[in-house]
């Protein structure tokens, strides 16, 4: 265990930032929340710093060349929110930014190649958004870009070694998407690639050491998925990977020094899990480890410099949590 936080809080943003510091932004714990506060690996301690100037959760957080961390959208008390942020590590302060040109809540941030931010996808007032966006940090200004080919949120955003970001599942008009498609910075265009195997939302994208990604459950159609699958860029197509050893949604996914992905926690449909394991890209199997101590969903997981991985808060079925716990590979 490492020392809690000093807010309980789910459906908030973690990011580790250039100076090594984790910052923990906004959420929901009853209330929305707009509080923020930092953790230091050295010490294993939290410190608040400043709020951010609107209470969002739902949002997304993503850290700049220039050590900034912008932050976008959410959800707020009934609004949806097309309001961004920019929080200064060095000085420790907030200062409002241009506003997106559309509100969404459950969207996707990823920093480009060309360190733009693409902003995608979403839902707002009913609508599940196709729409997305580029934020230039050097003008501090949106642009429309082309639209994804399918509206989708509670979807995933992996960047892909050639540049390109793979944009995968989630949920629209037509329920749970096995859709995937990829976006191209240079031509600021969607393509659709192959599809994957199951339809699923909540699930996880990571990428591998050898350039694949690896989609990790989620739920479907048919409930809560334990299965796996994995997109290789150069075909475009999918296979199956081996099945976790738990269904889950709402958990996250972690790529160690050592290439293995750490997935924990999340839920099954009827119970919280504390549980963790770890996928072996070279054998394509899954086996257990320690469990969490904590059961959890809506967490949030992030890799420290030392290759630690710090989970934050979450939901535990009866109560938001403070707590924060580390797990080491060594």
């Amino acid at each position: 265990m490492t020392g809690n936080m000093r807010v309980a809080r789910r459906y908030h943003t973690a990011s580790t930032l250039t100076n090594e510091l984790v910052l923990v932004a906004g959420g929901y714990n009853g209330l929305s929340i707009n509080s923020a506060e930092l953790y230091n690996p050295s010490t294993g301690n939290w410190t608040t710093t400043r709020s951010m100037r609107a209470v969002r959760y739902y949002h997304t957080a993503s850290t700049l060349a220039n050590g900034s961390v912008l932050v976008a959208g959410g959800y707020n008390n009934g609004s949806f929110l097309n309001s961004a942020e920019l929080y200064n590590p060095t000085k420790g302060i907030w200062t409002t930014t241009r506003n997106m040109n559309a509100a969404r809540y459950h969207h996707i941030a990823i920093t480009l190649v060309n360190e733009l931010v693409l902003v995608a996808g979403g839902y707002k007032n009913g609508s599940y958004l196709n729409s997305a966006e580029l934020y230039n940090s050097s003008t501090g200004t949106w642009r429309t870009t082309g639209n994804m080919r399918a509206a989708r949120y509670r979807h995933t955003a992996t960047s892909l070694a050639n540049g390109l970001v793979l944009v995968t599942g989630g949920q629209g008009s037509n329920n749970y998407l096995n859709s995937a498609e990829l976006y191209n910075p240079s031509t600021g265009t969607w393509t659709t690639t192959g599809s994957m195997n199951a339809g699923r939302h909540y699930h996880t994208a990571s990428t591998l050491a050898n350039g694949e990604v690896i989609v990790t459950g989620g739920r479907g159609r048919n409930g809560y998925l334990n299965s796996t699958e994995l997109y290789n860029p150069s075909t475009g197509n999918w296979t199956t990977a081996g099945s976790m050893n738990a269904a889950r949604q709402a958990h996250t996914a972690s790529i160690l020094a050592n290439g293995l992905v750490l997935v924990t926690g999340g839920y099954n449909g009827s119970s919280y899990l504390n549980s963790a394991e770890l996928y072996n890209p070279s054998t394509g199997t899954w086996i257990t480890t320690r469990n969490i101590n904590v059961v959890r969903q809506y967490h949030r997981a992030c890799t420290l410099a030392n290759g630690s991985v710090l989970v934050t808060g979450g939901y535990s079925g009866s109560s938001y949590l403070k707590s924060a716990e580390l797990y080491s590979s060594i």
